[in-house]
């Protein structure tokens, strides 16, 4: 039984890293068996499908992903603190295991309506510890709004790193993690708080007449 499990979870993550690699499309089954030293025809025997396969990657990945974030900020209670956190260990599921699920969500669509609903349920649930920390830090005055639309342009945001990072490039995932932090918890300050340094440093631009407007453009 733990062997079936563990081939189990072994297909899963050959099948997220192909699915990511080469999009879910042009990942035939054959490719996953391989990829685990099986049979072509072997995966069915754990999963009726394909599609079967994407949906479980996906769940299996945001909830191991939920756990490793949890146990991060496990005890952190400054809200401040807990973003960064949240921030460097959402970059390190992307970027330094093999949890693909982040960004195999582009590809929910090749799932049934029921198979849809359940990888929401599941990303919903990884997202709200992010809108609940997004809403404390609002509530201290550390950020304007913590409107739903931040939180999407956020992990868009992260998410982007992986099409341009390099591991042993010029930028570390701890100073990306610092900037990303940075922007958001300073970009974002609300404008009458006593720790919103941002405006004396970077002050509101004048507006453009038109004249100038047209120069400049």
């Amino acid at each position: 039984m733990a062997l079936e499990a563990s081939r189990r979870d072994e297909l899963l993550r050959a099948a997220a890293r192909l699915f990511v690699e080469k999009g879910f499309a042009a990942t035939t089954t054959r490719d996953i068996a391989e990829a685990v030293g099986m049979r072509s025809g072997s995966p069915f025997y754990h999963f009726r499908s394909k599609q079967e396969l994407l949906r479980a990657a996906i769940i299996q990945g945001l909830q191991a992903g939920q756990q490793r974030l949890q146990t991060a900020i496990e005890g952190v209670s400054e809200p401040e603190q807990r973003l960064r956190l949240m921030i460097r260990t959402h970059l390190g599921i992307l970027l330094e295991g093999d949890l693909q699920a982040p960004m195999l969500l582009y590809e929910s669509r090749s799932v049934d309506a029921a198979g849809r609903a359940e990888i929401a349920a599941a990303a919903d649930s990884y997202q709200q510890i992010w809108q609940h920390t997004l809403d404390e830090l609002a509530a201290g005055g550390r950020l304007r709004s913590s409107a739903t639309p931040l939180r999407l342009l956020l992990f868009g945001m992260l998410n982007g790193v992986t099409q341009w990072y390099r591991p042993g490039g010029e930028l570390s995932l701890d100073e990306i993690a610092t900037a990303a932090s940075e922007l958001l918890l300073t970009g974002m300050t609300a404008p009458d708080t006593p720790n919103n340094e941002s405006h004396a440093r970077f002050p509101h631009p004048q507006p453009l007449s038109r004249k100038r407007a047209r120069e400049g453009s």
